[in-house]
């Protein structure tokens, strides 16, 4: 069988292990150490932003920023529908409901026009929202530009859920420095990865002190161990943090990479009845995965392309089903982009996310845009 091409595998930058043994040889291989606080400060350096906090994940820095802007039982939080669950999956924590906003065609991001709605249903039936969740989706920004005021006239504050999108700007302005809060990924699959982890970042440094105090079970600064509040076991370990910052390093480099890997596949399948997700005048995508959607008028599906892409031991995906389709959530609100019609699940029904590792090499992606294109062909 061929060796297998992954979807967006993890690619060493080849300095990790200067760090990793760094805390090998100082014995930091417990939870914390300088490893960690040096890739908080190097993380914040490179987005713009004062404060980060190191975590085992990005839905655990959703999670306690939620718990910081005071979500409780019962309340609301608003949230791109068209992600990944870990967005959406720390409103449930706090035992709040979820309100899910449709993507406009633009960019698949959140919709304004949706937004608008869903604060003029919350406004009317007094269930205004305690924060706004804001997905960077595939590694491009959402319209900050349209959608800050919104949220802003309702003085409701907005997470930046930048999780697939570190590296990425809007205007020129790094993506995480958009909301009162930004969050990050350092899953496998991210651009940059340090084994699993994340990161939320804040010009807020209050906010970030209770964060960090909570997020290391909230020991009281006593000589035994005080707790006057319940914490969780969210921070990140020194080995990884060592991994981080190895890979910061090459970050610039990744995201070149993988723009070359998106705009080859946009050249060489020009000719098929396919749209890639659009890059947007004020946006640079990290271009963390290549997404096209087929034609609605075409016979081929994403399924077709799957299949024939897994015979030959690549691996696709689908896009994320939207959370409003989820059967979890499916007794929760939804406001579409256009009345009765949904972008989202129109991306869906039509999306796959191509492989789009930055260690990918010129001749795998060849073999992936060869399947793709014998898919079509046989199929007219």
């Amino acid at each position: 069988m061929n060796q297998r091409i992954y979807l967006s595998p993890p690619h060493m930058s080849g300095h990790e292990m200067k760090y990793i043994q760094e805390a090998f040889d100082t014995n930091w291989i417990a939870p914390l150490g300088p490893n960690v606080d040096a890739f908080e400060q190097e993380l914040c350096n490179y987005v713009d932003i004062k404060y980060g906090l190191a975590l085992s994940s990005g839905t655990a820095g959703i999670h306690l920023v939620l718990r910081y802007l005071g979500v409780m039982p019962g309340d609301y939080v608003f949230c791109s529908s068209l992600t990944f669950s870990g967005s959406c999956n720390p409103i449930m924590y706090q035992y709040a409901n979820p309100v899910f906003i449709d993507s406009e065609p633009d960019s698949w991001n959140m919709s304004p026009e949706a937004l608008e709605r869903a604060f003029d249903w919350a406004n009317k039936e007094n269930k205004m929202p305690k924060a706004v969740i804001i997905v960077d989706l595939y590694g491009q920004s959402a319209d900050y530009e349209k959608l800050l005021p919104i949220c802003e006239y309702y003085g409701v504050p907005v997470i930046e859920d930048a999780a697939e999108a570190l590296g990425a700007t809007y205007k020129g302005r790094k993506c995480g420095n958009f909301g009162y809060a930004g969050i990050f990924s350092f899953n496998g699959n991210k651009i940059i990865t340090t084994s699993g982890g994340g990161m939320v970042v804040s010009n807020d440094e209050g906010a970030i002190k209770k964060m960090r105090f909570w997020s290391t079970q909230a020991k009281e600064p006593v000589r035994h161990y005080e707790h006057k509040e319940f914490g969780y076991n969210y921070r990140m370990s020194n080995v990884c943090a060592g991994i981080g910052r190895g890979q910061l390093m090459a970050l610039d480099k990744r995201i070149a990479m993988k723009k070359k890997i998106y705009q080859r596949y946009v050249n060489d399948l020009n000719s098929l009845p396919v749209t890639f997700m659009p890059v947007q005048p004020n946006n640079e995508p990290n271009y963390w995965l290549t997404v096209m959607t087929i034609n609605e008028d075409c016979k081929v599906s994403p399924e077709d392309i799957m299949i024939a892409l897994e015979e030959e031991n690549i691996e696709s995906r689908p896009v994320w089903k939207p959370m409003h389709l989820q059967p979890v959530f499916k007794d929760y609100p939804f406001f579409s982009h256009l009345e009765n019609k949904s972008i989202a699940e129109k991306i869906f029904e039509r999306g796959l996310c191509l492989p789009s590792g930055s260690s990918m090499s010129s001749s795998e992606q060849s073999k992936v845009i060869e399947i793709i294109n014998i898919v079509f062909s046989d199929c007219r």
